[in-house]
């Protein structure tokens, strides 16, 4: 079995690649990171995924991007993979659209531009966030994994 996919999508490059920095930092040995900086790009990625029957396990995903908002692109991803969990990025100016989206596409958590240090402001977050995906997608006895 492929490792579940933790995919990261933003347009900024600088913040993209910080965000792939991190999540490798924690989560490459169990989990497959892939970043993308265009939300289309992004959906062909998911639609592609679920076509090969892997998992997505976590979206993290910039609000403000050109072509596709992150609301948009979290809402067509659900659709596709429901019991993935779903984080938006955003600016101090976008709180209005991650609160939105909270009611929209179910969204598990919204961060805050820049989440500096890891250790205290992202990795507790997705640790929980996978803890509770691992869950609900593995029962006990069929987990050959952990966070």
């Amino acid at each position: 079995m492929s490792k579940p996919i933790i995919l990261a999508v933003d347009d900024d490059a600088v913040v993209l690649k910080a965000v792939e920095r991190d999540l490798h930092q924690r989560y490459a040995q169990n989990y497959r990171i892939v970043p993308i900086n265009l939300g289309s790009a992004a959906l062909d990625f998911v639609k592609r995924a679920q076509g090969q029957n892997e998992n997505v396990a976590l979206l993290i995903v910039d609000q403000r991007m050109p072509q596709m908002t992150g609301i948009d692109l979290l809402l067509s991803a659900q659709a596709l993979y429901p019991g993935a969990k779903k984080v938006l990025l955003t600016a101090y100016a976008d709180t209005e659209a991650a609160l939105d989206a909270i009611n929209r596409v179910r969204l598990d958590y919204y961060l805050m531009k820049p989440w500096d240090p890891p250790e205290e402001k992202l990795y507790p977050i997705l640790d929980d966030l996978l803890s509770d995906w691992i869950a609900w997608m593995y029962p006990p006895g069929q987990r050959s994994f952990t966070i």
